[in-house]
């Protein structure tokens, strides 16, 4: 599936929910599946600056896609570098690149953090778009 593709479902998603405790509850629960990264790749080079609580993400270039796994030391922020996680990874790094993030708009999801725990998304965005320029330049 493309980014966009994935994006879109997970908008329908959300849509089934009638209000956001009912969203809350079922970012946590997609928290639970989140690809975790492994013990000792949780150092403080993995962790990402700018969140309220501590985030780990890890990208690793399997073929031509880019895998990310990740963690959190708290509920909710699992469940939201789960979403991230589930939009980009496995990806080519050009298409994580060139990937827009509306959909996060789209759900409601900013407007419903508190304004550390919105700035911790930009920063796990911007981290993920990091691995990828990243990349995307190596393989030139």
């Amino acid at each position: 599936m493309t980014i966009k593709e994935i994006q879109n479902d997970i908008i329908d998603e959300f849509s089934m929910f009638d209000d956001w405790m009912q969203r809350y509850e079922y970012i946590i629960e997609l928290g639970k599946n989140l690809p975790l990264i492994k013990e000792e790749l949780k150092t403080d080079e993995n962790l990402i600056k700018g969140c309220q609580s501590k985030v780990w993400l890890q990208g690793e270039q399997k073929e031509d896609k880019i895998v990310f796994t990740a963690d959190s030391d708290a509920i909710l922020t699992k469940g939201i570098i789960a979403i991230l996680i589930r939009a980009f990874s496995n990806q080519k790094a050009i298409d994580i690149l060139n990937a827009d993030t509306d959909f996060i708009d789209e759900i409601g999801l900013k407007e419903h953090l508190s304004p550390t725990r919105a700035n911790g998304l930009v920063s796990m965005i911007k981290n993920i778009k990091m691995y990828a320029l990243a990349f995307d330049a190596k393989k030139e």
